[in-house]
């Protein structure tokens, strides 16, 4: 049986009862590194073998585990924060075992992901997740591109040392989406910054520290100003004065005040 195991991305007493079980009473644990899982399972006084499984060994391990799945093997899985599979290596020795009839389940727990949205304060219904950032400048702008389509909330990840470029580059292609930088979730000096990307690029001029989540919030809605006109001549007509209507309609859609008000004479 594999077991994934989601762990803390910060506080080490996030870990929830149902994967401390299962890693008590794992034959192995596999690990992105074995001291940093080492820490967490010296906190709850848990002793068990530990394997590494990281992206460099990803291949030859998987290879190596399955038959061991197979005959028996009960291995638990983690990565040094959060769910395995997610941005982390997982998901190869995951579909392996599915596609050798291995029992697989999942333990939720922590996700920096759903943490940083919330904290954010632009969850709702649907959003993306885009995981770690392009390197590349132009990459990075092809996915600016993309995302202006995206009405929706997006979540990804980066790294410290090229936080101030990207929100330089974000401030150049989206300068009025919103976006919050989740910094050190869970830890003693979290932060949640919250701003558009020039007043968060002014922020961030140098690389801060610890780990980072950037959350851009939806994209302000096209105002449709022919229905907004329309809907300001309806208010006119049942006896509402027409620029107090055009106020009304401004507030409700974001239209310019202005031309509602012309539109609809």
């Amino acid at each position: 049986m594999l077991a994934v195991c989601a762990t803390p991305i910060g506080n080490l007493e996030d870990v929830t009862l149902r994967v401390l079980d299962e890693l008590r009473e794992a034959d192995v644990v596999l690990c992105e590194d074995t001291r940093r899982t080492r820490i967490l399972l010296d906190r709850h006084g848990i002793k068990v073998r530990l394997l590494s499984y990281h992206e460099h060994n990803e291949a030859k391990r998987t290879a190596e585990l399955v038959p061991q799945l197979e005959a028996g093997l009960r291995a638990a899985l983690v990565s040094d924060a959060g769910l395995p599979g997610i941005s982390d290596p997982g998901a190869r020795l995951i579909a392996a075992a599915l596609e050798a009839g291995v029992a697989v389940t999942v333990l939720p727990g922590p996700s920096a992901v759903e943490t940083a949205l919330v904290a954010s304060g632009f969850a709702g219904g649907r959003y993306q997740f885009v995981g770690y950032l392009p390197r590349g400048e132009q990459a990075l702008a092809r996915l600016w591109r993309e995302l202006s389509r995206w009405p929706w909330p997006v979540v990804a990840f980066e790294s410290p040392q090229r936080l101030p470029r990207t929100l330089r580059a974000l401030a150049a292609a989206l300068p009025t989406r919103p976006v919050a930088v989740c910094r050190e979730l869970t830890k003693r000096f979290e932060e949640v910054a919250r701003g558009t990307p020039g007043e968060l690029a002014e922020r961030y001029v140098e690389p801060p520290k610890g780990e980072i989540v950037l959350v851009l919030g939806p994209a302000a809605r096209a105002v449709d100003e022919a229905a907004g006109a329309e809907a300001v001549a309806e208010l006119v007509g049942a006896g509402v004065p027409r620029r107090q209507a055009a106020e009304l309609v401004a507030r409700l859609t974001g239209a310019s005040k202005n031309a509602l008000f012309r539109g609809s004479l």
